[in-house]
């Protein structure tokens, strides 16, 4: 345009940005264009360096929680010879508890319903230890010779079977002569009950002296336990909680005993109306094993069928008779009348049963195996009371 006009340019004033840049409504300019570091941080959530250093965290406390399990599990095993009397004195003192404390009601010191239940419990555990020692003796010793002379009553049976494996062997060896087998004679000498009756006998003792000042003492124990707890609210949820699982664990340990005691009375006398020798020994073996659920009721059952071929007079399937009543006797008392007594609350998955069974079997051998599930009994009754632990107890429940 200058070129046709002939004036000369002027110059263009220059314009400052905030005049062109965006503005609100209020006329405040607009923030710049969040980029992808902070744009994060504009919305409220956590940046990649900090999302990167809790997974960090939450990985190193899992590690250190999965290390602090295999310590517990290594400290509970070496140290099961303190453990085991140790469980299985709180476990008696909590199933007479109550009977102590009904004492306690009608003005009974707690001391003398204690030593009363205590001399009662060791005539009664004396008078069961005496009726049973002989015949578990006895049977041990005549046990090969039971075993020779049930071989020939099921000769029919096994000489096919003997047949075939003499001709396998001629075919391998070459030979038609079957080597025979030789087993040293099994013997107990009395050096071995005297050398172990010491350690027996401290177990014993240890466990009733735990019991008698558990029964007398507990209740202060727990009360000392409730005073340290900080404030009134929190002292009245743990004394509510606190007598709650006292109770539901009692009343569970002592329906179970009492179960497991009415079972190995009727199986006894069942063994006895059907000729069985030593018929109180394999009802007390009943008792106990149906401690351990499932496991326990399969064992009871070999165990009798084993018995009554042993002393079967002839090969008949009238030798199972007795195996297969107690079969039928333990799946009425496991599917009704223990649901019915103990409650559905009392009732454990079997997947859970049983992988308890395995870990304390593993960790304490056969005590553990029997007091596995009154353990994980009374440890999902404390989880369903404790806060943060309520899913251990749905967990384990059927």
């Amino acid at each position: 345009m200058s070129a046709v006009t002939g004036e000369a340019d002027e110059p263009v004033a220059s314009v400052p940005a905030a005049a062109i840049a965006p503005s609100t409504a209020a006329g405040e300019p607009l923030p710049p264009p969040a980029s992808a570091e902070t744009l994060p941080r504009r919305l409220g959530l956590p940046s990649r360096g900090a999302r990167s250093m809790r997974r960090h965290v939450r990985a190193v406390r899992m590690v250190l929680n999965v290390l602090l399990l295999l310590a517990l599990l290594y400290t509970i095993t070496v140290t099961k010879t303190l453990l085991i009397p140790l469980v299985l004195a709180a476990f008696i003192g909590l199933a007479l508890n109550p009977i102590v404390a009904a004492g306690t009601r009608v003005h009974l010191p707690r001391w003398l319903t204690a030593s009363v239940l205590m001399v009662g419990l060791l005539v009664g555990i004396g008078t069961g230890v005496g009726l049973l020692a002989q015949p578990a003796v006895g049977w041990f010793h005549g046990a090969p010779a039971a075993i020779r002379s049930f071989v020939p009553k099921f000769r029919s049976v096994t000489k096919p079977l003997e047949a075939a494996n003499r001709a396998t062997q001629t075919l391998v060896n070459g030979s038609n002569r079957a080597p025979v087998a030789t087993s040293a004679p099994v013997s107990i000498s009395p050096w071995d009950v005297v050398s172990t009756a010491p350690t027996v006998l401290a177990a014993v003792l240890s466990v009733f002296l735990l019991v008698f000042f558990f029964l007398i003492y507990g209740d202060t124990m727990l009360r000392r336990l409730v005073e340290i707890t900080p404030g009134f609210t929190y002292k009245r949820h743990a004394v509510e909680i606190v007598r709650n699982i006292q109770t539901e664990v009692s009343r569970y340990l002592l329906t179970a005993l009492l179960i497991n005691a009415t079972l190995g009375a009727i199986t006894g006398g069942m063994l006895h109306l059907y000729g069985v020798p030593d018929a109180l020994l394999w009802g007390a073996v009943a008792m106990f094993a149906n401690f351990i659920p499932y496991v326990g009721a399969m064992f009871t059952t070999i165990v009798l069928a084993v018995v009554g071929m042993l002393y079967a007079k002839d090969a008949s399937l009238e030798v199972f008779l007795p195996a297969l009543t107690f079969a039928g006797i333990t799946a009425l008392e496991g599917n009704v009348i223990t649901p019915l007594i103990q409650g559905r609350s009392m009732r454990l998955s079997p997947i859970a049963i049983l992988l308890w069974l395995l870990l304390w079997g593993w960790l304490w051998g056969i005590p553990g195996a029997l007091l596995a599930v009154p353990i994980l009994t009374c440890t999902k009754l404390i989880c369903e009371r404790v806060r943060g632990w309520e899913w251990f107890a749905l967990i384990v429940q059927r």
